[in-house]
């Protein structure tokens, strides 16, 4: 028999939605008030969906507090497709862009970013198996870069950087999928930020750019058309259909997290739900960490058990007990929990419990 009682959703992504957000969607989901047709039925080029389209920008504005020289994007593609448009448009005939590679991600966007133009790696922790962020003194960077790249939290190794790298005069470039808007960022920092919107804004389908507009003239008139930065800019985001479900969902989420206080606000929840489930991995030794302490991840929380079988069990034993998604990606193995902004806290306290039950049973 399907449930229909929430469980606790530790996957990666697509990930948790904030209930409240989930319960307007479908209060609304079959006629938006006074509209009289559903969200997913309504014309991208009517007043209804430009409204709510805008909308859903002016809150991501204010929640980030992102200044007006930087237009706001709601793109399709994923940050796959980011892989690709960012050296397209950025990186130059004869320019270098660098990459700090940082994890499985990191390395997927070198690999797309090589197919475009020239790419040096700046600084690379996968010799100590992406366990770590690198120091700023081991960054070797190219004078005169077109960019340089992070990835600002790695989700498979659970990692991620405290505050971003000192990169000089290169406009800085994040992919931010795995903790967008999980606490304050200072967006002046960067040149264009870029996020899949399934783990921390709202469903699959939506990507979120916030670019910097002096950057929108490199975009060279040559390009796929829906490829340009500079005409999805011109366009609002509105060139074809965009995902209009995704970005209604988008907005909600930004609207609620506005609701709890803004970032300062959720990160210090984020803080709490981490710090109780990484001092129950540190407690006695039975879990293992896998991330190096002064990088560890606030959104993916990665461990170990002792063997295997362990590991096996754990993870039969937690989905029986009503969690989900607490196997960790198949390049790494282990376990993960991935606690995104809309993750509950109380399922953060049921996992604690659960962890030192199961300790107490197979330790």
């Amino acid at each position: 028999m399907p449930t229909t009682t929430r469980i606790y959703n530790f996957s990666a992504g697509p990930a948790v939605l904030p209930l409240p957000a989930l319960e307007e969607a479908q209060r609304d989901l079959i006629s938006l008030p006074g509209v009289g047709m559903s969200v997913m039925e309504i014309s991208h080029r009517s007043k209804t969906f430009e409204d709510l389209l805008n909308r859903a920008i002016e809150d991501v504005r204010a929640l980030a507090d992102i200044p007006a020289h930087y237009k706001i994007l709601m793109l399709q593609g994923g940050a796959t497709l980011q892989f690709s448009m960012v050296p397209m448009n950025l990186l130059g005939a004869g320019a270098s862009a660098d990459y700090i590679d940082t994890g499985s991600w990191s390395d997927k966007a070198i690999k797309e970013a090589r197919k475009v133009g020239k790419v040096s790696v700046a600084a690379s922790t996968k010799a100590d198996s992406y366990t770590r962020i690198p120091a700023q003194q081991e960054l070797k960077l190219t004078p005169g870069a077109a960019y340089a790249h992070i990835t600002s939290n790695n989700t498979i190794e659970g990692t991620e950087w405290k505050s971003p790298p000192e990169v000089g005069d290169a406009p800085l470039v994040a992919d931010t999928s795995s903790d967008i808007f999980s606490g304050p960022i200072d967006v002046s920092r960067f040149g264009l930020i870029y996020a899949g919107a399934q783990k921390n804004l709202g469903p699959s389908g939506v990507t979120l750019v916030v670019v910097r507009e002096d950057l929108l003239a490199r975009s060279s008139d040559a390009l796929p058309i829906m490829l340009n930065y500079k005409v999805q800019a011109e366009n609002n985001s509105l060139y074809n259909t965009p995902n209009t479900f995704g970005i209604y969902v988008l907005g909600l989420t930004v609207k609620w997290l506005r609701s709890l206080g803004g970032l300062p606000a959720i990160a210090r929840i984020n803080q709490r739900k981490a710090g109780k489930l990484y001092a129950e991995i540190d407690r006695t030794g039975f879990y293992r960490g896998t991330a190096q302490k002064d990088s560890r991840s606030l959104m993916n929380v990665t461990f170990r058990l002792a063997t295997e079988e362990l590991e096996r069990m754990f993870v039969e034993d937690s989905t029986a007990a009503g969690f989900d998604g607490l196997k960790g990606h198949r390049a790494v193995g282990g376990m993960r929990a991935s606690i995104y902004n809309a993750f509950p806290e109380e399922g953060v306290d049921a996992l604690v419990d659960f962890m030192s039950e199961f300790e107490r049973k197979r330790g």
